[in-house]
């Protein structure tokens, strides 16, 4: 049998909404990660693949000496595939870390064959904290060239919608006021789409997400647009 033969079990369609409670974000959130925790082990690993195959093609990946991708967990779209292809090509590779003694910030710390790696207090794998305490070991976010960044939903706007935590728009808070910054590439499943999202002031704009069937590039911002991003502060 090859990969080609597996197909994803029916999902429900995706919700048309428009939220604006963080009652409808839980709801949205849970419904989002049920959906992609109900693909079989054989859809999530034809999926990784065809997610790889479509970033493997892409400029922002092409092109990046430092790149930093994530471990997935409860169904999140696998990346790891992408390593070998990095690694051939001489490209380092990082992961986030929770920062120790920071307020939902991470660091990025190099990812190699021999990296010692824990279960964080999310039991997400991450590089161990002696390894991850060395300055050496770490790059800073505006330092990356390209960021694949999860999420739990997006819309054809390229609107994400992360966790809920914040790790991402609070560490990534500097691209709105200084370069250079990296590419933010979200990835996901082709299920976790949904009709709308809202865009909140602190939300970090991505390049583009991308999924095991197409890439969505938001719209070029306005010169309003740009003014008005300048002028938010991020959430805290």
């Amino acid at each position: 049998m090859t990969h080609d033969s597996f197909a994803s079990p029916a999902l429900p369609q995706a919700p048309t909404v428009i939220l604006a409670s963080g009652k409808d974000k839980a709801s949205l959130r849970r419904e989002l990660r049920r959906r992609r925790k109900s693909l079989s082990i054989q859809a999530q690993r034809l999926a990784s693949h065809k997610l790889c195959a479509q970033l493997k093609q892409l400029p922002e990946i092409q092109r990046a000496r430092r790149i930093s991708l994530y471990l997935p967990l409860n169904g999140e779209i696998d990346p790891r595939p992408l390593l070998h292809w990095l690694y051939r090509r001489g490209v380092k590779v990082y992961l986030p870390v929770l920062r120790p003694l920071a307020d939902n910030t991470l660091w990025f710390v190099a990812y190699r064959p021999d990296t010692p790696m824990v279960k964080n207090r999310y039991s997400i794998w991450e590089p161990a904290a002696q390894f991850s305490a060395h300055k050496r070991n770490r790059i800073p976010p505006w330092a990356l060239d390209t960021m694949l960044v999860p999420l739990v939903g997006f819309d054809a706007k390229a609107n994400r919608m992360g966790m809920g935590g914040g790790y991402y728009d609070r560490t990534l808070a500097f691209v709105r006021h200084r370069r250079p910054a990296p590419r933010l590439m979200g990835v996901a499943h082709a299920c976790q789409e949904v009709d709308s999202l809202p865009v909140e002031p602190w939300d970090i704009p991505l390049s583009a997400i991308v999924t095991d069937k197409r890439v969505i590039r938001p719209a070029p911002l306005r010169s309003s647009d740009i003014q008005a991003n300048k002028n938010v502060r991020v959430s805290q």
